[in-house]
Formats: structure tokens, sequence, C-alpha cells
């Protein structure tokens, strides 16, 4: 009968720490996980509001610049509205104009066929009678159409506006337009630079008088609208419109001097007669 020998076998020395060594490497690998999966987390979450916070950005930048597009449609829509109404006017301008041509021509020819006539009825006048009665009477009567036609040629020598209006010198020429009852005249006197004087439908304010040159300067201003007339001559006119006006009035300096300015405007009658409205379809 044999003996079993039970060899027994010891283990070696170093697994022991190599089971800790590669426990603690298993932990420190869990950890390092679950660390780089908390920041990957905390990084979604930033991005997230970044991207967010960018959204909202973009949707208020969106907005403002559609803001602005409704507020340039709105001006560029003011603008062309203007511009109509300043094509409409500028019409009106040129017809006036034709129309003043047309009467300055005609007053012309009335003046020349005036003398014509005067001249063949004095001829036919002194030819048939002989007496010195009738000679006294034609003298008389060429001395009241001579007055006539001095007095036309004196309105003749008023100088025409592009509007075809007749500009005042002074008082007296001032009187003559009034009597031909188309226009009204409010005569004024500014005196004193930054002093505002109410006129008719406009407030004028001097600004500066060159009286070498007889120029000046001054502020205008009709229905809340102010504009500013630099350098101007004496005796040039400024036509400006008011609110339904059909026809411009019209201001004219006459007479300039140390920090004072004189002249009238001047109001079509026509403006206030009620207008005529038609109805179209389009």
């Amino acid at each position: 009968m044999s003996e079993d020998h039970i060899i027994e076998r010891e283990s070696p020395a170093w697994q022991l720490p190599a089971i800790i060594v590669l426990g603690l490497i298993a932990v420190g690998g869990l950890w390092f996980g679950w660390n780089a999966s908390s920041k990957l987390d905390a990084t979604q979450a930033s991005v997230a509001t970044q991207l967010k916070s960018t959204q909202q950005s973009m949707q208020q930048d969106v907005s403002s610049l559609k803001d602005r597009l409704a507020q340039d449609e709105k001006a560029n829509t003011d603008l062309q509205g203007d511009l109509t109404v300043v094509t409409k006017k500028l019409k009106i301008t040129q017809g006036q104009l034709k129309n003043a041509r047309e009467e300055a021509t005609k007053l012309n020819d009335e003046t020349t066929q005036k003398l014509t006539a005067l001249d063949t009825s004095v001829h036919t006048e002194l030819a048939t009678k002989a007496t010195s009665d009738d000679v006294k009477t034609v003298d008389t009567k060429v001395g009241t159409v001579r007055t006539d036609l001095d007095s036309t040629k004196e309105d003749l020598k008023m100088a025409r506006s592009e509007m075809g209006t007749l500009i005042a010198r002074n008082h007296d020429e001032i009187d003559q337009l009034r009597r031909l009852g188309e226009r009204e005249y409010v005569e004024f006197t500014v005196d004193g630079k930054n002093k505002p004087t109410k006129v008719g439908n406009v407030t004028v304010e001097l600004k500066g008088v060159n009286e070498k040159n007889n120029r000046f300067t001054v502020v205008m201003t009709v229905e809340d609208k102010r504009f500013e007339k630099k350098n101007r001559a004496l005796n040039e006119p400024v036509f400006f419109y008011t609110s339904g006006a059909r026809f411009p009035e019209e201001m004219v300096i006459n007479k300039a001097g140390k920090n004072m300015v004189s002249g009238y405007v001047s109001i079509p009658k026509a403006n206030s007669q009620p207008q005529t409205t038609s109805t179209s379809g389009n």
C-alpha cells in the first residue's frame, strides 16, 4: 500500500498586491468615468443655455429689423405723398405762369391798339374840325387818354414775378395793386433782429441785412414750418402755400435798412373762394 503524498503549493507573494492594484485601477476608472460624465452634462447644460440666449438675441434683432423696415416703408410712403403734392402744385404753377405770360402779351397788344386808335382819332378830328373850340376839345381828349396811358405805362413798368404777379416797390404802387382787386395786400415792418412779426398767414423774423448790396436774410414760419431765405435781394418775391390754398401767397421786401426791413404779403382773393371737388373712380 502506497501513501499518497499531498503536495501543497504556496501562492506567490506578488498575487495579492497585483489584485489590490487592479482593484484600485478599476475604482479609479469608475471615478474618472463618473467625473467625465458629470463634466459632459455640465457642458451640455452650458451649451444649451448659450444656444437659448443666442436664439433670444437673434429674435430681438429680427424684431428690431422688422420695426426699422416698417418705419422705412412708412417714411418712403410719406415722401411719395409729398412728392405727389409738390408735383401737382408745380403743374398748377406752370399753368399760372402760362396764363400770366398770355395776359402780359394781351395787355401790350391792347396798349398798342389804344395808341394807334388815339393817333387815328386825333388826326381825323383835326382834319375835319378847324375851329379853335374843336381843337381845344381834341386837346382835352388827348390829355385824358394820355393820362390813362401814362397810368397804364406805370403799371407796365412794375416788374412781374415768375408767377405773373406785379411787384410793388413802394406804398403808392401797393395802392395801385389794391385797386386792381385781385389780391389782398398786408404791409409790414420788422424793426430789429430775432423779433418774429406776424403778417397775415406768415411770421417773418429778420436775421441780417446787407445795406451795401441791398440784401437781407429772414426766417419765415408758415403753419409751424420754418424755412430760411438767405441773402435775398429787394423786390424779390418769395412764394409759399398754406393748407387748402389753390394759389400761392407772396412776400416781398422792398426796403431794407440797419436791422430793419419792410414790405408786404399779398394773398390771392381766389384762395377764399370755395373749391370745386370732383370724384373720379380708379
